[in-house]
């Protein structure tokens, strides 16, 4: 909840009950967040871009240190990798990341990162 609470836009936590919600990761519809008594909180009313919910190609998928895919593509192209997993794994060991309030899937986004890092890699070789 404490993730909902600071992600809602002001109008939007004014209408906010307490209830147990659910975050919709599926990029075909505007949900972000869905409760089980019925409320529903679309992308507008999220204080950041939900990057589940945009097209790929420079979505921030590390809210608290900006990891993006352009970056990370750059990176890849001059670098032949990215730093981007070990750079974020440095912060965890250091406590700072803050990705259960940050990040509107309230969730650590190492996971989804390394994905990311996989597909654009993958992306690069396939262009070879």
């Amino acid at each position: 909840m404490s993730t909902i609470k600071a992600l809602l836009t002001p109008p939007a936590l004014a209408q906010l009950r307490l209830a147990s919600f659910h975050f919709c990761a599926s990029p075909q519809c505007d949900t972000v967040y869905f409760s089980t008594d019925g409320q529903i909180f679309q992308t507008a009313q999220v204080r950041v871009p939900v990057w589940q919910k945009l097209p790929e190609g420079a979505r921030v998928l590390c809210y608290c240190f900006g990891e993006n895919e352009f970056d990370m593509q750059a990176e890849i192209a001059t670098e032949g990798r990215t730093g981007a997993i070990d750079r974020v794994r440095g912060h965890i060991a250091e406590r700072r990341c803050a990705c259960d309030v940050r990040n509107p899937r309230g969730a650590c986004c190492l996971g989804d990162l390394t994905a990311a890092v996989n597909r654009l890699a993958g992306i690069r070789v396939a262009r070879r």
